[in-house]
């Protein structure tokens, strides 16, 4: 049967009206929804940017597109987008002021799936829930208060002894030096273990289970995290390297978290503990007299990160440190000149020296800002849907915050490749607040790094006493020539230093003899 002309028309009118009214009261309900997304380079059919995305250095791709699209734009990993943020003031606003809404992490399959057991990831990968909350704290009460952080400050100098008499006796082994000192000083701040020398058993293990983690991600973590199905297959096929790589590290991740806390545990069982990171939690978790298998897992996870997230980093750094001081001696000349001046030679610098000794604190600032250890650092995740400057910023959207980007832009940082510590002296107390990297390379909002204030003074003391005690001078070759090193970062979510060389010597017998003294002080 069919209708007459004028109810089939009236049907057609009454359809058109419920379609357009629900679509009206839809963009009333969620006015972010008429937003366009921000803007970012042509998208193909289905692959979105993915095949634009460099393999490595994404930092410095990301920084080219922003400067065509902007300081927030977007790039399509097939159907998902990506948001880049490349300017202080962006991250800011939205990690920061808004972090309620900013502070999950995208899922990685990998990490969850893969990698640790029972979906149960590391802080530093696991979602902003309760657990996350739970285990941030932690880290808040041993590394963030003034008395924690305290307790600490026999151990850094006690190891900035051993660092300076190992620089004396084979300077030109300052790289194993300079893992040796990070190392030993986080593998006392977590397990109470000491460690005499750079080939200590359980430092060279955990070393490698931590180059091993970092490696297996970057800014866009693997392909099977946009394509999930690819978990699925065989890890025998081509292609599936990812999936081996995987395995072994969950394998060796495990052994990194077990052995050292086992040791912990029949320490504390013999009373011959020393107090650690590992000691505190588990009095603290366990107070009513039970101590649950997933409290068990969360603190030797916990102090497995505390590990690897402090030797790594701060390696980066206080090598890229001395390629600075290499490069550009001149930094030397006056850093030295402040520290005889404001101390002298009758002893070496002490963290309660720092507000005396100012250029020393830009030097520390500015080899933050020059080479940042982290370049994109960590991806955050939209927990739901937002708008930002006209834009609209879907739920689940991965935030990239593009720091290197960051620490390079000229309107901040005047000729931002030259290692130049004399840019923060040349601001007044609010600009130089502003733009302290400190303040944003350690990361944003609740998923900042909460072992900053432990790595900047570390980084602090270790670049006052190698400063005091020993020249630092361009290597020569066999016809005299200076070698100026050229600055060389390998890619990854950490940029460690490519090697360099340079002369170190100390700057007079009398620093030798002060450096003696402090390694018998600390070693009895």
């Amino acid at each position: 049967m069919s209708l007459p002309h004028d109810s089939y028309v009236l049907l057609c009118v009454s359809v058109l009206l419920v379609v357009a009214a629900h679509y009206a009261y839809s963009r009333w309900l969620f006015p972010t929804r008429r937003l366009p997304l921000p803007p970012g380079p042509p998208r193909a059919p289905f692959l979105g940017n993915i095949h634009q995305v460099p393999l490595t250095y994404q930092h410095k791709k990301f920084a080219e597109w922003s400067q065509h699209y902007g300081d927030l734009f977007c790039v399509q990993v097939f159907q998902k987008p990506m948001f880049i943020v490349s300017s202080i003031k962006v991250a800011r606003d939205l990690l920061e002021t808004r972090s309620a809404k900013y502070s999950d992490r995208p899922y990685s399959v990998v990490a969850n799936e893969l990698v640790f057991p029972l979906r149960r990831p590391t802080l530093g990968f696991m979602p902003y829930d309760e657990r996350f909350r739970r285990l941030r704290k932690w880290f808040q009460d041993a590394l963030e208060t003034k008395a924690s952080l305290q307790q600490y400050h026999h151990i850094q100098r006690r190891e900035v002894g051993r660092l300076l008499s190992d620089l004396v006796h084979t300077p030109k082994e300052f790289f194993s030096h300079i893992r040796r000192y990070n190392g030993a000083l986080m593998l006392e701040i977590a397990y109470g273990h000491p460690v005499a020398s750079a080939e200590d058993e359980y430092m060279a293990f955990a070393d490698r289970s931590v180059a091993a983690v970092t490696d297996i991600g970057s800014v866009a973590s693997t392909l099977v995290d946009f394509v999930p199905i690819l978990k699925y297959i065989p890890t025998w096929m081509p292609g599936a390297g990812f999936k081996r790589q995987a395995l072994r590290v969950k394998d060796m991740w495990a052994e990194m978290t077990r052995i050292p806390y086992q040791r912990v545990r029949d320490d504390m069982a013999l009373g011959k503990a020393k107090p650690s990171f590992t000691t505190f939690m588990i009095q603290e978790v366990s107070r009513d007299g039970h101590l649950t298998d997933d409290n068990e897992y969360d603190i030797s996870n916990a102090a497995s990160q505390m590990y690897g997230a402090g030797v790594e980093t701060t390696l980066h750094t206080l090598l890229a440190l001395l390629l600075a001081l290499t490069i550009y001696p001149n930094v030397v000349d006056k850093a030295q000149a402040e520290i005889d001046r404001v101390i002298g030679t009758s002893r070496l610098p002490e963290l309660a020296d720092r507000d005396s000794l100012p250029y020393l604190g830009c030097i520390v600032q500015e080899v933050l800002r020059w080479y940042p250890a982290g370049p994109l650092g960590m991806p955050h995740a939209l927990r739901e849907d937002d708008s930002y400057n006209g834009y609209r910023l879907p739920r689940g959207s991965m935030i990239v915050a593009n720091i290197w980007a960051m620490t390079r832009d000229p309107a901040l940082y005047p000729d931002p490749e030259v290692f130049r510590p004399e840019r923060f002296e040349e601001m007044d107390a609010e600009t130089a607040g502003a733009r302290d990297p400190r303040k944003y390379t350690f990361g944003f909002g609740r998923r900042i790094c909460p072992g900053r204030y432990l790595a900047d003074s570390s980084i602090w003391l270790v670049t006052a006493s190698i400063l005091a005690t020993m020249n630092i001078r361009r290597e020569c070759d066999s016809a005299g020539r200076e070698i100026i090193p050229t600055p060389s970062f390998k890619s990854g979510i950490i940029s460690h230093v490519e090697p360099f060389e340079c002369d170190i010597r100390p700057r007079s017998q009398r620093t030798i003899d002060l450096i003696a003294e402090r390694k018998y002080e600390t070693t009895g």
